[in-house]
Order: C-alpha cells, then structure tokens, then sequence
C-alpha cells in the first residue's frame, strides 16, 4: 500500500536554469537540423535516422550519458535532464533510438548493479558510439515477453563455453540494428539478464512493418547467441519491472512534447487561416476545442514531471507515478493529435503533411509499455484496491 500524500519536494516539479538553458539549445539544434523533411529523408535510409546527429546530440550537447554517471562516462546528471531531452526529442519527432538505447538499456545496466557490465557498454553508450536496446522485457501479454504456457520466451543454457540465448523475442525497439540486445532469459534459476552482441549466424534479426515508422521494431531469434549474465537472478524481476516504469517516464515526456508541438502547430494554423473573413480561430467552438487540448496538456505535464521527479529520486513512488503519467499522457497526445488533424480539416492525413507522422506516434506510444487499461488495472493492484464483483 502507497502513502495517500508522497514526500516529493516540490522544486523537483519545477524546472532549473541549467533544464531550461538544454530545452532551449536542444529545440533550436532540432528545428536546425531535424526537420519534418529531414525526417522523412532519413527514414527511407539503412538505420532510419541522422547518424551524425546522433553523434553530435552525444558529443557537443552530452545528451546520451545526461543521466549516467561520471565514473562510467556520463554527465553525472539525472533522469530529470534527460527528460527534458526526450520532451524535446518528442516535440522534433526525433527517429533516433534514444528511447531504446539511452533509458532502457543505459538504465538496465545500471539498476542490475553489475559494475563489470556498466564499465564495459555504458562509456559507449554516453559517447555515442553505441547503440542498445532490451528484448523480452514487455509485460508478459504482449509479443516478446511470455508466451501461452507463461513460460519466458528466450531461454539461457550454460555450456562449456558459457551462456547461450535461445527463443525469440518480438517488436523489440531497434531490434534490428541495435549493437548490444540486454535480454531477460529464463533459466533453471529463474529469469535473468543477458547481453548479447548479436552476429548473423546466431541471432537472426527481422524488421517489422509498424504504424510508427520512426521507432522501428524488429523480430529477434536467437539461435544459440552467445551471452553474458549481467546482475543476479534475484535482482533480475525487480530490474525489469524498474527499467519498464522508467521507460514509462521517459515515453511522458517524449508524448508531452509531442502533444506540445500539435497544439502549437494547429494554434498556429488557426490564427491565420481565415473564413467567413475573420480567422477560424476566432469562433467559440474552435476555441473550446483548443482549450481542452491545453487543459489536457497541463494535466500530462503534471503528470510528466511528478514520474520523472520519482525517477530522478529512485522513488518508492515510481511505479505509481509512471502507470498515471502513461495514461494520461497517452491520452493526451491522442487527443491533441486528433484536434491536429481535425482542425487543420483532415490534411492530417495526407503524406505530405506532418500531422500524420505525429497521429502515428501518437498512436503507437499509447501501447509500447501496454495500455491505458492495463496501467489503471496495475494501479489499483498498486493502490490495495480489491476488483468489485459484477453487478
């Protein structure tokens, strides 16, 4: 059971000279350099995203090891700054794998506690020169996670020569082109994790067709991939869980950017497309529409920034605040994307306009780390609240 009033200071909630100086350097590098065009071009490329970007967001502004510490080659910072790099990254629609590569699997290195693994992949991951993703860590009603028998669908064998990955793991983000895969794996001892550097011949990697084009997923069979353990056994379940509502943290934000950009995009259009000779947005109902977007978009901010300051604290909270930052967020960004489309009068959904990548987004976040349903069915569990037999 979670205390009814959390101890949160509230400057957590509130954003700090140095946060606000990295929004604005980062929202005028990406109106720079990672435009809706440039977006699409680099869609249609090998990795689907701007590599030296990449490589620039890692080495001038230190956005990758943001929240990694200094004795494994980050900033020292915490979750709270890189938040505000993926708020930003959500409001550019930014490809790149940073969900991926610099919450989940940075983040499940360091939660695991093994200092080993840590030293070897994380000075990468801060400087940019490698890229990262987890397989087998969704919730267990979803590809990638258990299968009908609830059994783990990658398995782990130890041999002579160490650890071997076996299974499949399914719509794992940037499976297909990520250098390091962290895999929870089942074992005589129970699930645990792995990292495996995947080579052709022992790892098959298959790419999928999704809605969101600009965070790819791929299908990932291991065919005997050679692995290391990372962490314990006992520690493995309570890394994953942790990793997952960071990950949740993280994916508010990018949604909060995202809604932030549809909203000021469609305010935008409102004010100077004119009809009946005064501009659409002067008429009572377009302005209701808009002020619920915004009232909306306050609500997720808050939301936003409440499982952020638990992720940032390693709160007891997180669970909590992550489970209601996804759902409303979620929400959010459904509703602002929709007034995008709508309000502009359906352009939305032509290719040449933006409005549909950020409706496919929209869509897609809404159930990357499961549903709104299944977020408010774990809140009760989490809030000791008993399900009321049917009526």
């Amino acid at each position: 059971m979670h205390r009814r009033h959390p101890e949160i200071d509230p400057q957590l909630l509130s954003e700090t000279d140095e946060q606000r100086q990295l929004r604005t350097v980062l929202r005028d590098l990406y109106a720079e350099a990672s435009g809706v065009e440039e977006v699409r071009k680099h869609l249609a490329t090998p990795r689907g995203y701007d590599e030296a970007l990449w490589a620039r967001l890692a080495g001038e502004i230190g956005v990758h090891g943001l929240a990694i510490p200094e004795e494994y080659g980050g900033s020292g910072f915490t979750f709270a700054e890189l938040a505000v790099a993926l708020e930003e990254s959500g409001r550019a629609l930014y490809c790149a794998p940073l969900l991926p590569t610099v919450v989940l699997a940075a983040h499940a290195l360091l939660l695991s506690g093994d200092r080993a693994a840590c030293e070897r992949y994380l000075p990468r991951i801060a400087d940019g020169t490698l890229t990262a993703t987890v397989a087998g860590f969704g919730p267990d009603d979803r590809p990638g996670g258990r299968d009908e028998s609830h059994e783990l669908a990658v398995t782990a064998e130890e041999g002579s020569n160490g650890w071997v990955l076996r299974g499949r793991a399914d719509f794992v983000l940037d499976g297909a082109g990520a250098d390091l895969l962290l895999v929870r794996a089942g074992t005589p001892a129970g699930p645990r994790l792995f990292a495996c550097e995947p080579a052709s011949d022992t790892c098959r990697r298959t790419p999928r067709r999704v809605l969101d084009e600009t965070r790819r997923q791929a299908l990932v069979e291991f065919l005997g991939a050679p692995a290391t353990a990372v962490g314990t056994a006992e520690e493995a379940e309570g890394t994953v869980s942790a990793t997952l509502d960071t990950g949740r943290a993280a994916l508010a934000a990018e949604q909060v950017g995202g809604s932030g950009h549809a909203l000021d995009a469609t305010v935008a259009f409102v004010a100077q497309r004119h009809q009946f000779g005064r501009p659409i947005g002067s008429f009572q109902a377009v302005k209701h529409r808009l002020a619920d977007v915004l009232v909306a978009l306050e609500a997720a901010r808050s939301g936003a920034a409440y499982a952020t300051a638990c992720a940032a604290i390693a709160s007891p909270q997180l669970p909590v605040a992550a489970c209601a930052a996804a759902v409303v967020c979620s929400e959010t960004f459904r509703l602002a994307t929709a007034e995008y489309v709508q309000l502009h009068g359906g352009i939305g959904f032509t290719w040449e306009h933006p409005a549909h990548l950020y409706v496919r987004r929209a869509r897609g976040a809404e159930v990357l780390f499961g549903t709104a349903d299944q977020h408010r069915t774990r809140l009760a569990g989490l809030a000791g609240l008993a399900a009321r037999p049917a009526a």
